[in-house]
C-alpha cells in the first residue's frame, strides 16, 4: 500500500510542480527566500522552489534518455564563453566593492546564469505532448489572471485614491513582494511597475495575440467569435496602461503594428490573379493606426494624473526644443551613463570583457568624461555612502553582454537567440492557419518581437521572462515536428503497404 501511495505521487508530482511553476510566474520578488538562494536578491522567483523538484524529477533524468534538442546545444557556447571569462576575471587585480568581492560577484553572476538555463531546460523539455503544450497555456493563463485581478484591484485607488484601502492591499502586498505598492502605478505581484509590464507584453500577450489573429484557443469555451483569450487580452491592455510604464506601452504599440500589418492573416484569392491589392494593405494601415490611436488616447487620459508619465507630453508645453533636455526631463540620463559606462568597456575588453558580474567593479572607472551634477542618481552611485547596499548594473541586456561576455559571448548568444527565432518561423509557416503550428509560431514571433525591445531596459539572467519563452518555443517546435515526421513515415509506409498489394493481386488473362 505504501509502496503504490509512493508509486502514485512520484506519478503526480511532476505535474503538480509543473503547473505551480507556471500559475508562480508572476512572483518574481517573494520575500520568504533562504539567503543560501538568492535571498539578499531583488529577482526572487517564487517559481524556483517547483522548479528545484522539475529538475530532480524531469529536466534531469531526460537529459540523460533523450536525444538534446539542437536548438539546446546552439546555448552551450554561450555558457562555456561565460564560464571561461569568469574564471579568468578572478585572475585579475580586482578590489572590492561594498565588501563584495569579485569571487562572490563572478559566482552570483554564474548562479543566476544557472538558474535562467534550468528554466529554459525544464520548460523545453516537460510538455511531451501537443496536448501538454496547451495545458501549460492554461495554468500560464491561471496565474495571470489571478496577477491582473491583483493589478485590477491596485487600479481602483489610482483612479480614485483611498488611504484605508492602499493600506489593507499594501498589508497583502508584503507577503508577496519585498516592495511596497506605489500610490500612483500598479506593480501586480512584482517588484516594480516596469516588471509587471513586462511580464504582461513578453510572456502574455504575445500568445493572447497568436490566438486572436490564428483562431486557436487553449480552452473548450467559446461563445461565437468571442474566447477566454480575447477577454484576457482587453484585460492585460487595461491594466497595462495603468502600469505607466513607457517601455511596457511601447513593445504593446509595436505588437499591435506587428500582428494587423504582418502577421495577420490575408486573403490568399483576389480579383488580380491572386495578388494581395492594395486595398487589402491600405485597410491593414487604417485598422493599425486606429488601433494605435485608441491606445495612445487612453494612455493620454489614464496618465493625466500622473505627474511621472505625464512629462512625455508636459515637456514641450513650456516651450522646449531640445532633444537632449527632453531624455533628461524623462529620467533617461542615468541610463545614458550606465550605457555608456558598459561601452567603454566593452571597447577596452572586446574579446572576453570583463566577466559576468563584474561591470560594477569597473562603472566609475569607465564613465563618461562629463559632469555628473546634472545626474543625482549618478552622483548617489558614485559617492560613498554606507546605506547604499546593491551594485549597479548596467539595465541593458544587449550592453551587459557586450561588457561582461565581449564579442564572442554577445555572438554566441545572438546565435542561440537567431536559432529560436528560426524556430518560431519555422511554425509560423505552417500552411493551416488554425493549426498549433501556426498558433506558437505566431505567438513567438510576437514574444521574440517583445524581448528585443525589452531588453534595452533589464539586465538579469535570473529573470524568467526570456526563459520561458524560448522554452515553449522550443518545446513546440520539436514536437510539431516529430510529429510531422511520424506522420510523413506513416504516410510514406501506408503508400509501399498499398503498392506491395497491388503488386500481388493476379493479372487479367488476356483471354
Amino acid at each position: 500500500m505504501i509502496k503504490r501511495t509512493f508509486k502514485t505521487l512520484l506519478e503526480y508530482l511532476p505535474k503538480i510542480s509543473w503547473a505551480l511553476f507556471l500559475v508562480f510566474l508572476p512572483l518574481t520578488s517573494f520575500p520568504y527566500f533562504p539567503h543560501t538562494i538568492g535571498g539578499s536578491a531583488l529577482v526572487r522567483p517564487l517559481s524556483l522552489y517547483p522548479l528545484f523538484i522539475l529538475l530532480v524529477l524531469v529536466t534531469i533524468p531526460s537529459l540523460l534518455k533523450k536525444p538534446v534538442y539542437p536548438t539546446i546545444l546552439a546555448l552551450l557556447p554561450f555558457i562555456l564563453i561565460v564560464i571561461l571569462g569568469s574564471m579568468l576575471s578572478l585572475l585579475r587585480d580586482i578590489q572590492p566593492a561594498l565588501g563584495v568581492s569579485v569571487t562572490e560577484r563572478a559566482l552570483r553572476g554564474l548562479i543566476t546564469l544557472g538558474v535562467g538555463v534550468s528554466i529554459y531546460l525544464t520548460v523545453t523539455l516537460f510538455p511531451r505532448s501537443q496536448d501538454d503544450l496547451r495545458a501549460s497555456l492554461r495554468w500560464l493563463y491561471i496565474g495571470f489572471s489571478l496577477a491582473l485581478f491583483w493589478g485590477s484591484l491596485q487600479a481602483v485607488y489610482i483612479i480614485h485614491f483611498n488611504k484605508l484601502y492602499y493600506r489593507w492591499l499594501n498589508r497583502i502586498q508584503s507577503h508577496l513582494s519585498i516592495r511596497r505598492l506605489f500610490t500612483t502605478r500598479v506593480s501586480g505581484f512584482t517588484y516594480e511597475p516596469n516588471w509587471f509590464a513586462e511580464q504582461i507584453t513578453f510572456l502574455l500577450i504575445p500568445w493572447l495575440l497568436a490566438a486572436v489573429l490564428t483562431g486557436y484557443s487553449a480552452f473548450r469555451w467559446r461563445w461565437r467569435w468571442v474566447t477566454v483569450e480575447w477577454i484576457m487580452l482587453g484585460w492585460s491592455i487595461g491594466v497595462l496602461i495603468f502600469t505607466f510604464s513607457r517601455t511596457g506601452l511601447l513593445v504593446l504599440g509595436a505588437l499591435i503594428i506587428i500582428s494587423l500589418l504582418v502577421l495577420r492573416p490575408l486573403p490568399k484569392t483576389t480579383s488580380l490573379g491572386g495578388k494581395i491589392t492594395l486595398n487589402r494593405i491600405t485597410r491593414r494601415v487604417l485598422e493599425a493606426s486606429v488601433a494605435l490611436i485608441l491606445l495612445t488616447s487612453s494612455v493620454f487620459i489614464a496618465g493625466q494624473n500622473n505627474e511621472f508619465f505625464s512629462r512625455i507630453w508636459n515637456y514641450w508645453d513650456k516651450k522646449n526644443t531640445s532633444i537632449t533636455g527632453y531624455f533628461e526631463y524623462l529620467g533617461f540620463g542615468a541610463r545614458f551613463s550606465y550605457g555608456e559606462s558598459a561601452w567603454n568597456m566593452f571597447l577596452d575588453n572586446p574579446i572576453l570583457g570583463v566577466g559576468v558580474g563584474n561591470y560594477a567593479f569597473y562603472f566609475e572607472d569607465y564613465l563618461p568624461d562629463e559632469p555628473v551634477a546634472p545626474t543625482p542618481e549618478i552622483l548617489r552611485l558614485i559617492t560613498p555612502d554606507r546605506s547604499r547596499q546593491r551594485l549597479v548594473t548596467p539595465k541593458n541586456l544587449y550592453l551587459r553582454l557586450l561588457s561582461e561576455t565581449g564579442l564572442i559571448g554577445f555572438g554566441t548568444f545572438v546565435t542561440f537567440s537567431l536559432t529560436v527565432f528560426g524556430c518560431a518561423i519555422f511554425l509560423w509557416l505552417s500552411p493551416k492557419r488554425n493549426s498549433p503550428a501556426r498558433f506558437w509560431g505566431t505567438g513567438g514571433i510576437l514574444a521574440l518581437s517583445a524581448f528585443t525591445i525589452a531588453a534595452v531596459s533589464y539586465d538579469s539572467f535570473a529573470i524568467p521572462n526570456m526563459w520561458v519563452t524560448f522554452g515553449l518555443i522550443t518545446a513546440a517546435t520539436w514536437l510539431i515536428f516529430q510529429t510531422k515526421r511520424v506522420e510523413v513515415t506513416s504516410t510514406n509506409s501506408n503508400r509501399q503497404t498499398q503498392t506491395i498489394s497491388n503488386q500481388a493481386l493476379p493479372r487479367e488473362s488476356n483471354l
